[in-house]
C-alpha cells in the first residue's frame, strides 16, 4: 500500500514575554502580568492548527521600565533565543518589549538572525506576514533616521562649541588641569612645557631631548580619567615630544577640521617660541627624509655623488654577465646630452666607493680630527684620557671594512654632504655637524669603556 506524504505540522515553541512598571498595578492580586500572559496564551491556542504551543517558562519583568533592555527576564529571553529554544515571541503590545525604537529594531534583527517570529496580540503585528514585514521595514527606516538626526545634532553642537573656543575633552594636555570641564594652567607643568620647547630648539633632536628628560626625571601628564583609570606618567618618547611640539593648544587655540579658533583657555607659550620649534622640526624632517632615502639603498654613495657640471645626482645601476653583477654610478642619458661634464660612461661603483672609504678612514685617524674631537670631549667630560680617544678612533678606523653595509652607509651619510665628480677627480664635501654626531657616538663608546675600567 502506497502511503501519502506526512502532513504533520512542525511544532513552534512560543514564549510569552510580559512587563509592567511599578505604577501599573503589580501589587494587585490579578496583576497586569497575569492579564498579559492570559491574552498571549489565548492567542497561541488560536494558532494551534499551525503547530503553536506555549512554553511553560515565564518571562515576566515586574517593576521594570522599557527604556532599555536591562531587565532580568528580557535578558533570559534573549539568551534562550540565541540557544535555539524559542521559535515565536508573543507580547501583549510592542511597548511591553521595548519603547526605544533603536532597541526594538536591533531586537528584530536578532530575531530574524535566529529565525524567530515576533507577534503583538493586540496590534495584529506578526513578522511572518507580508504586512508585518512591511511595518518592520518602515520602523527600521525611522530608527535609522532617528540615529542619523541624533548624530547630526551632536556633530553640530560639537562644532559650535569648538568655534567658541571650548575644549571638548580628550587626553588632558601637559601644562593644564581640567576643572569643571575647562582647561586651567598648571604652573609647574607650564615650566616643563616651555623647557621642552626651548631644549628642542637647542638640541634639534627628539632622541637627545628624551634622554635628557628621562635623566632629569620628567614624565608625561599623569591624571585620573573620568572612569577612574590612571593615565600617563610615562617616560617621554620621540613621537610624544613631536606631538607636543606641534600642539597649537599651547598658543591658546582650539582645532576643528583643519581650522584654529581662539580658545577659552590661557596660552602657555609664545608665538615666537612655537615658530622656532616648528622651524627646527621642519629642518630636521628634511634631513631625516633625505638620509632615510639614501640609507635604504645598498649602494654606499647613493644620493651623495653628483655631477660637477649640472649637479645632477648620479644614480646606482648594474649590469649582469652570466652569474656576475657589475655595479656602476651614472647620469641618465637625457642629462648627458645637456651637460658636457657628465661622464659619457658609467663609473665602476667599487672603485669610487673604495676611494671614498679610504679617505674616511684616513680622516678618522688623522691628528687634526683627533685633536678637535679631544677638545670637544674634554669640555663635556674631563675624565677622559687622550689615549682613550686615540684608541677609540683607531678602533673605528680598523674595523671599517668589517662593519655591516648599513652601518658604513649610516656613518658615510653622517659625515659626507655630497661627492662632486669632476673631470680631473672628485671633491668630498663634509657635513658641518657630521663630526659632532660621530663624537656623540664615540662618547657613548668611551662612557662604556670608562665604566668597565673603573669596575
Amino acid at each position: 500500500m502506497i502511503g501519502s506524504p506526512s502532513t504533520e505540522k512542525r511544532t513552534l515553541r512560543c514564549a510569552i514575554y510580559t512587563r509592567v512598571s511599578d505604577d501599573e498595578g503589580l501589587d494587585q492580586e490579578f496583576s497586569s502580568l497575569d492579564a498579559q500572559r492570559e491574552a498571549g496564551e489565548y492567542h497561541i491556542k488560536a494558532q494551534a492548527h499551525e503547530g503553536w504551543t506555549v512554553l511553560p517558562d515565564r518571562y515576566d519583568d515586574g517593576g521594570y521600565s522599557a527604556k532599555d533592555l536591562q531587565r532580568p527576564a528580557a535578558k533570559r529571553l534573549l539568551r534562550d533565543i540565541e540557544d535555539g529554544k524559542i521559535d515565536v515571541v508573543v507580547v501583549y503590545k510592542i511597548d511591553r518589549l521595548s519603547r526605544n525604537m533603536g532597541d526594538f529594531v536591533d531586537l528584530m534583527k536578532l530575531f530574524d538572525k535566529h529565525k524567530v517570529t515576533f507577534v503583538s496580540v493586540t496590534q495584529h503585528f506578526n513578522t511572518e506576514t507580508a504586512m508585518g514585514k512591511l511595518i518592520l521595514n518602515i520602523l527600521q527606516s525611522f530608527a535609522q533616521f532617528e540615529r542619523e538626526m541624533t548624530a547630526e545634532r551632536i556633530r553640530d553642537k560639537f562644532a559650535a562649541s569648538k568655534v567658541k573656543g571650548m575644549w571638548m575633552g580628550g587626553p588632558v594636555p601637559l601644562g593644564y588641569d581640567v576643572v569643571e570641564r575647562k582647561l586651567i594652567t598648571n604652573p609647574e607643568e607650564v615650566k616643563l612645557v616651555n623647557h621642552i620647547f626651548e631644549r628642542y630648539i637647542d638640541l634639534k633632536s627628539t632622541t637627545l631631548l628624551c634622554d635628557e628628560l628621562k635623566r632629569d626625571g620628567h614624565h608625561t601628564k599623569s591624571y585620573i580619567s573620568g572612569t577612574g583609570k590612571s593615565v600617563g606618567g610615562r617616560i617621554f618618547t620621540p613621537n610624544v615630544v613631536i606631538a607636543l611640539l606641534r600642539q597649537r593648544l599651547y598658543l591658546g587655540e582650539v582645532h576643528h577640521k583643519g581650522k584654529y579658533y581662539p580658545g577659552q583657555h590661557k596660552p602657555i607659550i609664545t608665538q615666537e617660541l612655537y615658530d622656532k620649534a616648528q622651524e627646527a622640526l621642519s629642518d630636521n624632517n628634511n634631513v631625516k627624509r633625505k638620509r632615510t632615502w639614501m640609507i635604504k639603498s645598498k649602494a654606499l654613495l647613493k644620493g651623495l655623488i653628483v655631477c660637477g657640471g649640472c649637479e645632477g645626482i648620479m644614480s646606482p645601476t648594474h649590469t649582469r654577465k652570466g652569474h656576475k653583477h657589475y655595479h656602476y654610478y651614472g647620469a641618465n642619458s637625457y642629462r648627458r646630452t645637456l651637460c658636457e661634464v657628465c661622464p659619457s660612461n658609467r663609473i665602476p661603483a667599487g672603485e669610487i666607493e673604495s676611494v671614498v672609504s679610504s679617505q674616511l678612514k684616513l680622516i678618522l685617524a688623522s691628528p687634526q680630527i683627533v685633536v678637535e674631537t679631544w677638545r670637544n670631549l674634554r669640555t663635556r667630560n674631563p675624565v677622559y684620557q687622550e689615549s682613550d680617544l686615540h684608541d677609540a678612533m683607531k678602533s673605528l678606523e680598523s674595523i671599517w671594512d668589517s662593519l655591516f653595509p648599513e652601518e658604513r652607509k649610516r656613518i658615510t651619510c653622517l659625515l659626507i654632504d655630497r661627492i662632486v665628480l669632476r673631470t680631473n677627480g672628485i671633491d668630498i664635501e663634509y657635513r658641518a655637524d657630521g663630526f659632532e654626531k660621530i663624537i656623540a657616538h664615540l662618547q657613548k663608546t668611551l662612557n662604556a669603556h670608562q665604566f668597565r675600567r673603573t669596575v
